[in-house]
């Protein structure tokens, strides 16, 4: 695959959205379309696993129960619940951080800017959804209204990665925010209609915790660790109030703060007097950094480092790779699998939650994308990324139509009493988005490469 031409393309571009932007995206893109293939890889081996001999040593290893506590206050889940509501919440605490960041310097941070990805997305929400309903109303597969509505930006962008120079860049950034728009809509639809009973008295003990990393936020608490310490409080009180326990993650990453506490300019002049005075020593050997002027020069730039880097970029900088490579493929590995019979595949194939989900993924987000992109476009409320046609605009739609990561957990929140709707669910989510992968990408291609050919006719003529 083509990284460097891809950060090649991303640099050029981050120069358009400003370095501070440009370069944190530029990781951002090139790490989620890595974490695509060990998605594939993990959901491969799930599949593979699950339909072996090995499925019952599979089985048993998630149901192993740990415990954390002391004395009588012990908790104790599975390792299948520490997965979906233990280390999901840090893909939540990534997600907000992603969203703080682009609603204040990225795509997101003007509302011209925000216009066509927010009006994108929420029509790439609100058709899947329709569809969904359309079929399952009254039954028992209704509360699976949510699975299909989600877009897995690691798959679309591994599949924009493997297009290279056939897609506009302008796409990819156009893309990365419309799905963090879809994003904040799924964190907020799992709160509000996939919590259990609420429990008013942790509701309000959790307020409180928020309220104390606001608070700490305000006083200029810039170390993420204690955020993270009275976070770990707050997903518990989430938990017992009822609201799903992920939705913590968001909301520990909208508390962290997002501002240095030096601005650029005087970083940039106390760091060039502090190496002139470390390049002024008198010794150019390597021991040079034993002597003691040097050591404070050094402790003073450490300083001044960790004061110039935002905590809310450190944080997300450090927990995106882990939770690209580490968090999402063992979630897929947890989840991605199920037992391949005759009678699953043809249910999967006519059941009118299947039709829901694979409908809702494939047609419904291409047209919900596409419509509501082109309506803002010609009403004059917003207008295309630079190189970007409605043309591009329908292939990323369909391509959005890769639900995975949050199709599956909403489809495990919608039926976990249910296995045989939540094996029809995981199946239909799989074929639904390998569908939109593989369309939307032969659309992108075949585009860029009439565009190409156009460009070497003009060339040629010229």
């Amino acid at each position: 695959m083509k990284w460097g031409f891809l950060h090649k393309r991303l640099f050029l571009a981050g120069d358009n959205i400003g370095d501070w932007i440009g370069r944190p995206f530029i990781t951002f893109v090139s790490v989620e379309a890595a974490g695509g293939i060990m998605m594939i890889l993990m959901t491969t081996a799930a599949m593979v696993i699950t339909n072996s001999q090995f499925f019952e040593l599979y089985s048993r290893i998630l149901h192993i129960k740990l415990s954390v506590g002391f004395d009588s206050a012990i908790f104790t889940r599975s390792v299948h619940f520490w997965i979906n509501e233990g280390l999901m919440t840090c893909f939540f605490l990534v997600v907000g951080l992603e969203i703080k960041r682009e609603t204040l310097v990225g795509e997101l941070a003007s509302v011209k800017q925000a216009i066509l990805p927010a009006a994108g997305a929420l029509g790439g929400v609100l058709v899947p959804a329709l569809i969904y309903w359309y079929f399952n109303k009254g039954t028992a597969s209704e509360s699976g209204w949510g699975v299909p509505m989600a877009t897995d930006i690691a798959f679309v962008l591994g599949a924009l990665t493997m297009l290279s120079s056939r897609v506009p860049s302008s796409l990819t950034i156009f893309l990365v925010s419309l799905a963090i728009v879809d994003d904040l809509v799924a964190v907020v639809i799992i709160a509000v209609f996939y919590s259990q009973a609420i429990s008013f008295f942790y509701l309000s003990m959790a307020t409180i915790v928020i309220v104390a990393l606001v608070v700490m936020n305000i006083l200029g608490v810039r170390n993420p660790a204690p955020y993270i310490v009275v976070g770990i409080v707050l997903w518990a009180f989430v938990y017992a109030s009822g609201v799903h326990a992920t939705v913590a993650g968001v909301i520990i990453a909208l508390t962290i703060p997002a501002r240095s506490a030096r601005d650029t300019h005087g970083f940039a002049d106390d760091a060039k007097q502090l190496i002139e005075a470390f390049r002024n020593q008198r010794s150019r050997d390597y021991l040079i950094h034993l002597r003691e002027e040097n050591q404070m020069v050094i402790r003073q730039l450490e300083n001044m480092f960790r004061q110039i880097e935002p905590p809310l970029q450190r944080l997300e900088y450090v927990l995106h790779p882990w939770v690209i490579f580490g968090i999402m493929p063992i979630f897929a590995l947890a989840n991605a699998g199920v037992i391949l019979n005759s009678d699953l595949l043809a249910n999967a194939a006519t059941s009118n939650q299947s039709l829901g989900i694979m409908l809702g993924l494939f047609v419904g987000k291409q047209v919900g994308i596409f419509s509501a992109t082109y309506l803002a476009v010609k009403l004059g409320i917003a207008k295309l990324p630079e190189s970007v046609t409605m043309k591009h605009v329908y292939g990323g739609a369909v391509l959005c139509g890769i639900g995975f990561t949050m199709s599956l957990f909403i489809a495990e929140l919608s039926f976990t009493q249910h296995t045989e709707l939540l094996n029809e669910a995981k199946v239909s989510i799989l074929a639904g988005s390998l569908l939109s992968g593989l369309i939307g990408t032969t659309i992108l291609y075949l585009i860029g490469q009439k565009e190409n050919g156009e460009e070497d006719k003009t060339t040629m003529n010229t």
